[in-house]
Order: structure tokens, then C-alpha cells, then sequence
């Protein structure tokens, strides 16, 4: 059910159009459905007319691979590149899957891109579910990043909104005030003050990593790419709101804060050496 289980609706517009966000697939189907209508999460057959369903329409994707089109290969691992619109930082991004690729070196790209004067941002998603375990990632110099632009490291869970969709973030970001601290850790929902934990991050290569287990997970951040290197950064363990493992992915996610005072002035790019994860 798209967009999501908990939000399963589509609203018409006065004109009779509509849109929504989903995942590349084979087959797509709509439903006209009056208020009343309760959806189930998933369905193996879909529903006649008649009732609540007013109508149904089904219709086939463009081609039979599209279902497998828009990933890449990082770190041994595969991954789908976002290529619809997402309004995460409290405005509308665009995302084109030509801003995320690997190098010769096998490192991953992430840009942010001006077209004609359209922003454009990257994404790319695990396509599979880890769970508990130690996550790393290292990161490349973000020093030069702009205070509108943010690279958010985080698991999500789009299918079930139970446990604030299971996030967790590592955000290297000053959420576009030029004197604030550049990276947080953050436990959802960010709102209370608990659960998120600001610092400051230095130029250079960065691993950052996180051990995730029942009840606990622990954020650290060191210089370099060596995992428990001796220049210690940043770190801090969450015990309170720690969510348990379920549907959940992990995202590498570099977009536009939506603060107008401070905009985005030029092209970024984030560079990710290596993901790593040990159960």
C-alpha cells in the first residue's frame, strides 16, 4: 500500500488529478474508494468493484526490468537510487538518480545539483534489512558543505510507522545557521531534547559508526577509517526510545534544509568511502 501503510489515502485535486510517490515495480493499481474504505497493508488479489471500491485499475510497468532499474553496487552490497521527490528537512526535494554513483575505487558519490536553475538531490536505500549489529561509515571531508546542505545517515522503516518508522540518524549538518555545531546523533523523535546529542566534526576522512542492540545503541565518530582509531571525535549511547528491529533500511541522504534565509548557493558532493556492518 503506497505511500505508506499508516497513510494510504491519495487526496483528488479540485481538477481531478492526483499523485503519489512509490517504488518501481512491474504492475500498478489504483483504487476510487468512498471515505469509508479501510485498506489492508497488503493484498494478493485486488478487490472487485462494488461497495466502498468505486473503481479499479491496474496497468502494467513500461518495461518487465524496471522493477530492478535505478540501484548500484557499494561496499558489496546492493542499493536503490531515489529518483522521486521528498519533503524531508521541511522542503520539497527533487532527486535524480544521476547524482549517485560509484568511482574506479568503488567509492560512492552523493551530489547535490543546480539544472537550469532546479535543485536536484541524492539518495540511495539498502535494499535488505539488517538489524542489530554494528554499522560504519566512512566518510570523506564534509568541512565544505554549505549550512542548507545535509548528508543524513539513518535507518528507516517505510512500511511501518510504529517506533517513528525505527530511525535513528548520524546528520552532518549545521540546519542552515552558519554558527551552529555540524553533526548530530539523534534517536527519534528528534524533538525531545534527550535524543539528540550535537557536536562539531573536523575537516578530513571520518568513520562513523554505530552498535545497535536490544534496548541500546551506541554512536561514535573518530578520524580516519580505521573503526576504533585513537583520535576519538564524538560519542554517546541512547538507552531510552531505542527501537527494535523490523522492516528497516539504511539511507545515505544528501539534500537541501528548507531554511529560506540561508540557501543553498552552489553544487555539493559527499563522497563515502566504505559501509561496513557486523552483526
Amino acid at each position: 500500500m503506497q505511500p505508506t501503510i499508516d497513510e494510504p489515502f491519495t487526496a483528488i485535486k479540485p481538477d481531478s488529478t492526483w499523485n503519489n510517490s512509490t517504488h518501481f515495480g512491474t504492475e500498478y493499481a489504483a483504487l476510487l474508494v468512498e471515505p469509508g474504505y479501510r485498506p489492508p497493508p497488503t493484498i494478493e488479489v485486488l478487490p472487485s468493484e462494488g461497495g466502498d471500491v468505486v473503481a479499479v485499475k491496474s496497468v502494467h510497468g513500461e518495461k518487465g526490468e524496471q522493477a530492478v532499474e535505478g540501484t548500484l553496487q557499494f561496499s558489496g552490497y546492493e542499493w536503490h537510487v531515489r529518483n522521486v521527490r521528498s519533503t524531508r528537512g521541511g522542503r520539497d526535494n527533487n532527486y535524480d538518480s544521476a547524482n549517485a554513483w560509484t568511482d574506479a575505487n568503488g567509492f560512492l558519490h552523493l551530489r547535490i545539483s543546480n539544472n537550469a536553475g532546479q535543485w536536484s538531490c541524492a539518495e540511495v536505500r539498502l535494499l535488505r534489512s539488517l538489524g542489530y549489529g554494528s554499522y560504519r561509515f566512512v566518510v570523506r571531508d564534509v568541512s565544505h558543505l554549505e549550512p542548507a546542505a545535509v548528508l543524513s545517515i539513518f535507518t528507516w522503516d517505510e512500511a511501518d510507522a510504529g517506533q517513528n518508522h525505527r530511525e535513528m540518524n548520524i546528520e552532518l549538518a549545521k540546519w542552515g545557521d552558519a554558527a551552529s555545531k555540524n553533526a548530530q546523533y539523534v534517536v527519534q523523535p528528534y524533538y525531545v531534547p534527550a535524543n539528540v546529542v550535537r557536536f562539531n566534526v573536523p575537516a578530513g576522512v571520518l568513520a562513523h559508526s554505530f552498535r545497535w542492540d536490544p534496548g541500546r545503541v551506541a554512536f561514535k565518530t573518530v578520524r580516519g577509517s580505521v573503526a576504533d582509531g585513537p583520535s576519538l571525535v564524538a560519542d554517546h549511547v541512547f538507552t531510552s526510545g531505542v527501537p527494535a528491529p523490523g522492516g528497516e533500511s539504511i539511507h545515505l541522504d544528501l539534500y537541501i534544509f528548507g531554511n529560506a534565509k540561508n540557501p543553498l548557493q552552489k553544487d555539493a558532493e559527499v563522497v563515502i568511502e566504505k559501509f561496513e556492518y557486523l552483526p
